[in-house]
């Protein structure tokens, strides 16, 4: 899952050194932390955040058969 997101989040961004993307495991559920530069952040958010909606699409069916709720958090 992470490589996903990191994937998706470094052909978006100006400065892709700066994707980092953390994993924060729970009991029920799996969180992923994605942050960016700071003048990255509309990009990959998108008007009226139409892409962070598109990528976490993406990452909620990529984990579809996992036994984990997964969720992404843009900061």
């Amino acid at each position: 899952m992470k490589e996903l997101v990191e994937t998706i989040a470094k052909a978006l961004v100006d400065h892709p050194d700066d994707v980092r993307v953390t994993e924060v495991e729970h009991e029920q559920s799996l969180t992923l932390q994605l942050s960016v530069h700071a003048s990255d952040m509309g990009k990959v958010i998108g008007k009226q955040g139409r892409i962070a909606k598109a990528i976490r699409s993406v990452v909620y069916a990529a984990g579809a058969n996992h036994k984990k709720r997964i969720n992404l958090e843009i900061q």
